[in-house]
């Protein structure tokens, strides 16, 4: 079997095993898609025979991410989100920083991995991807609030984590790693990422004043999504900042020009996140087999619970700063909000990126996937009963 082949064997068997997924998880009405998607990976990992091509980290980052974010960007309940702007502002800014700070000291004192190697694997966790969490929240018809917190905390959380991801890993690659130059990359990476987004949102919009049904509508779209990471990445500012800035500026000025009404475009952006997040875990499957989980599967579970517990101070003292009475914020928000922090997509894409490349620690790619596939099995997984016992359909 040719190399293109084998290539057109992975996209048929991507397409079969998510549309299985897909009719499964509709059945099972509380079992997650996520949560199916990463067993399904888990199982392409150990076909035998590597029948599969591997797909660089970098491509994944390109090919995959901008739709994720621009999508999530695109959907964003804005009207809520600003009443929510405190704690998800706290949480995707302080909350990230905290995080990466404490996984970075924790992993380091508990796995030996080296501060540098130790500080890009908290990078890789930061950013929370709560898509499964939002289904179940629409099924269960569960506040807008308690949406809005997890959706805007993911969204903006890509950015900032993934700015002080490049940040370290720019200084990692320097061959002189020191807090002081990740800190001023990540200034100039998330300010150049900001502008960027900004300045091809705008010009998206005059070039969407000019779309005059929804497929114009749709590649216009797609051109800003993909041409705001693309400008940014060649300019060594950060792509995810650019397309989280270009999405909402589309989403809150779009509507005012008379565009993103049709029920076409976003159809068009639902199925395409759902299509890229099926193909990334799968391919992520092959690019990083399960086999190679067993030899570090002690220290996937050590830093699995570092990350759970690392959780804690972030969203309850975050949450608390914002609301000191629980009044807006319920208790019972703030217990999903906690175990909501599944980490997803943009975490394996990070966590493939790196594999491989001088300066980082060789166990920081595996680990970080197989942290992933636990938070999306035990925490995805155990999700509709939390809620159930919060009775979060009920919260206020």
């Amino acid at each position: 079997m040719t190399a293109e082949q084998r290539f057109l064997l992975l996209l048929i068997l991507v397409g079969a095993v998510a549309t299985v997924l897909g009719l499964v998880s509709k059945r099972a009405r509380m079992v997650p898609y996520p949560v199916a998607l990463a067993a399904a990976g888990i199982a392409v990992g150990l076909l035998p025979g590597g029948q599969f091509p591997r797909i660089g980290g970098s491509v994944i980052l390109l090919a995959f991410v901008p739709g994720l974010i621009f999508e999530a960007a695109l959907t964003l309940d804005l009207a809520e989100l600003r009443r929510r702007l405190l704690p998800v502002g706290l949480l995707a800014t302080a909350g990230v920083a905290i995080t990466v700070l404490l996984i970075g000291v924790l992993t380091h004192l508990a796995i030996g991995l080296s501060w540098a190697s130790a500080m890009l694997l908290g990078a890789i966790l930061a950013a929370t991807d709560p898509i499964a969490v939002i289904a179940l929240l629409r099924r269960l018809r569960a506040p807008a609030g308690l949406e809005a917190i997890l959706e805007g905390e993911s969204l903006f959380n890509d950015g900032t984590g993934v700015a002080v991801f490049s940040a370290v890993l720019a200084t990692i690659l320097s061959g002189t790693p020191s807090f002081g130059d990740a800190t001023l990359r990540f200034v100039e990476i998330t300010l150049g990422g900001t502008a960027i987004g900004l300045a091809v949102g705008f010009l998206g919009l005059a070039l969407l004043r000019f779309a005059e049904d929804a497929p114009l509508e749709i590649l216009a779209t797609l051109v800003i999504a993909y041409g705001s990471y693309l400008a940014a990445d060649l300019l060594h500012a950060s792509g995810i900042v650019a397309v989280v800035v270009a999405g909402i500026v589309v989403a809150r000025y779009g509507a005012q020009i008379g565009r993103l009404h049709g029920p076409q475009l976003l159809g068009f952006w639902n199925l395409l996140a759902f299509v890229l997040n099926a193909m990334l875990f799968i391919l992520v499957g092959a690019a990083l087999p399960a086999t190679t989980l067993l030899p570090v599967a002690g220290l996937v579970l050590v830093v699995y619970v570092i990350v759970l517990v690392t959780r804690v101070v972030p969203v309850y003292g975050l949450l608390g700063l914002a609301d000191l009475r629980a009044a807006s914020i319920p208790w019972a928000w703030r217990h999903v909000t906690f175990w909501a922090g599944l980490r997803g997509a943009l975490s394996v894409a990070l966590a493939l990126s790196v594999a491989g490349i001088a300066g980082v620690d060789s166990r920081v790619s595996v680990v970080a996937y197989g942290v992933v596939l636990l938070s999306l099995l035990v925490q995805g997984g155990l999700m509709a009963p939390v809620m159930r016992g919060l009775k979060i359909e009920a919260a206020a």
